[in-house]
């Protein structure tokens, strides 16, 4: 074969191998692209299943937290109910107990045998921690509530410490300790039944918890603020216990302990922090194991000048009890209650007129020949009526200020500002007799 044709026969078969490796190197880049064609579909559809999976967990989860947050909007709504029904019905759950109170009261005196007096004893201890048990229980339920708003005003401190020293010093004695309030010539701002129930909460506690000592309640300037101090010789509170004291039903390890101290319900501190809270006044406290422990009190300084200190401590001794043949109009609906305190107030040897409304009250007066000198009337009676008005209206028929008492167990600010406007005494159900017995004598001295 020639050289040429030799020469063109090689040429031509390396055209063809470059042709043969274009085309397979063309046939190898769809592949890959098939390949790569087919992996993104199968990466789609796992995106798709994946978000398809996310949107149902997403759409789960939604529901979920509707579900969360119909109970919990339910619950708050069933506490709500709970704390305002608790908070509207303390009137109709302490008339019961005020009831029982007098009654007891009444057949205490009537007791002559060591083993009635002691059974008369026992029962009114067991009231008596009914009672404070019932009160705050109702004062954190309105707290909780939000029914309670403070009435924030000038507080004078002298007064108040007088009318605590008076309700602390025959316990005080009771258990051989000493109870002192230096004076202080100063008011404060705040409401001052909030701050009464504060003081009286933390001075209840230094005395169930101190055996030997005292307690003793002073004062410091701390720039627009008045510091009270509230300092006892107590069991003292241990740093692992220093916010769990403030805890509802949290008692003192040592309140059981030798001695015969009795135990509180836990629950003096809790209704403590409440009210501070309310009243935006922060309450601390230092304390040593088995040396005592001070509470402190941080409320801002009043703008009206100090007021000299009224003897408010007389009301509680005093002179003598003269009730012998008073003349007393009774004005309670509650048929217990009536009888109760009738009862109590005929053994004081009182000579008493009940009325359960207004009307019924004037009808007793009649042309005036039965003059009452005092007049004891309940706030929510029959009708409607108000005992406040009732008052009144008496007072007007008599054309006399005849020296006046609200009891009632109702608690709202609305009733003491009602009863100070109108220059009558108030005092709180459930009653205690021997109190009750001190105002009475007060008023007609």
């Amino acid at each position: 074969m020639p050289l040429r044709d030799i020469n063109d026969i090689e040429r031509l078969k390396k055209i063809n191998a470059a042709l043969v490796s274009r085309v397979e190197r063309s046939m190898d880049q769809q592949g890959n692209a098939f390949s790569l064609f087919q992996t993104a579909i199968s990466l789609e559809n796992r995106v798709r299943n994946r978000t398809e999976e996310l949107h149902a967990t997403l759409r789960r989860l939604e529901q979920s937290n509707i579900d969360l947050s119909a109970a919990k909007e339910n619950a708050e709504l069933a506490n709500l109910s709970k704390t305002r029904f608790l908070a509207a019905a303390s009137h109709d759950v302490l008339q019961p107990l005020n009831a029982a109170h007098l009654s007891v009261s009444a057949l205490a005196e009537v007791q002559t045998s060591e083993e009635g007096k002691k059974l008369v004893r026992q029962v009114e201890r067991s009231l008596e921690t009914m009672e404070d048990l019932l009160r705050t229980l109702l004062d954190i339920s309105k707290l909780d509530a939000g029914v309670v708003q403070p009435e924030i005003g000038d507080v004078s401190l002298e007064t108040l410490f007088s009318s605590l020293r008076s309700d602390f010093q025959p316990e005080a004695e009771k258990k051989g300790l000493s109870l002192k309030f230096r004076p202080v010539n100063v008011v404060v701002r705040s409401d001052r039944t909030l701050l009464r129930r504060i003081l009286q909460n933390i001075l209840s506690n230094a005395l169930r918890y101190t055996r030997s000592g005292g307690v003793l309640v002073g004062t410091r300037h701390r720039g627009d603020t008045i510091r009270i101090d509230v300092a006892d010789t107590g069991c003292g509170i241990a740093e692992d216990q220093r916010e769990a004291v403030f805890e509802e039903f949290h008692r003192g390890t040592s309140t059981l302990a030798d001695g015969g101290l009795t135990g509180g319900l836990g629950l003096g501190l809790a209704i403590v922090r409440r009210m501070a809270a309310a009243l935006g006044h922060p309450v601390t406290f230092s304390s040593r194991v088995g040396r005592g422990t001070i509470f402190h009190i941080d409320v801002p300084i009043g703008m009206a000048p100090a007021e000299p200190a009224t003897a408010v401590a007389d009301m509680d001794r005093p002179r003598g009890y003269g009730l012998f043949g008073t003349k007393v109009l009774l004005v309670e609906n509650d048929a217990d209650v009536l009888s109760a305190m009738t009862s109590l107030l005929e053994r004081w040897q009182c000579l008493v007129r009940a009325a359960t409304s207004t009307d019924d009250a004037l009808d007793l007066l009649g042309d005036t020949d039965w003059v009452p000198d005092i007049i004891i009337a309940d706030q929510h009676l029959d009708g409607g009526d108000l005992g406040t008005a009732t008052i009144a209206e008496v007072r007007d028929y008599l054309g006399r200020p005849v020296p006046a008492l609200i009891v009632t167990a109702d608690g709202s600010e609305l009733v003491a500002k009602a009863a100070r406007a109108a220059g009558i005494e108030l005092m709180r159900k459930p009653l205690k007799p021997a109190q009750l017995r001190a105002l009475l004598a007060h008023l007609l001295a």
